[in-house]
């Protein structure tokens, strides 16, 4: 099992989670995190942490984003590790609690 970055990350993109994972697989897109789902010992450190409660376990990841196992897996093999926490995006507050933010997501 593994955890995995949804919808309310994008163009949110805070980094709290990132400063507790005692494993280091999240990695880092241009508004978005993802975890890596090979290196998550799913220890649930990271979801509490979540400011935007965009982190779920992937048996809870809510109806209509399942999507977004397959998306962690797919560009966590691309972007590059983040292994310390940064500020969040300059205009994280007003995108936090968006709905449907995929489109959003910058590759």
């Amino acid at each position: 099992m593994t955890f995995v970055v949804t919808d309310n990350c994008i163009k949110c993109k805070y980094t709290d989670c990132v400063e507790v994972c005692p494993v280091d697989c999240f990695y880092e897109g241009p508004n978005f995190l993802v975890i890596h789902p090979d290196e998550c010992i799913d220890c649930a450190l990271c979801e509490p942490e979540c400011p935007a409660v965009a982190i779920f376990s992937e048996d809870e990841v809510p109806q209509g984003m399942d999507s977004f196992i397959k998306l962690n897996a797919e560009l966590a093999e691309i972007w590059p590790n983040i292994t310390e926490k940064k500020d969040p995006l300059p205009d994280a507050a007003e995108w936090d609690g968006q709905k449907n933010k995929l489109p959003h997501l910058e590759r």
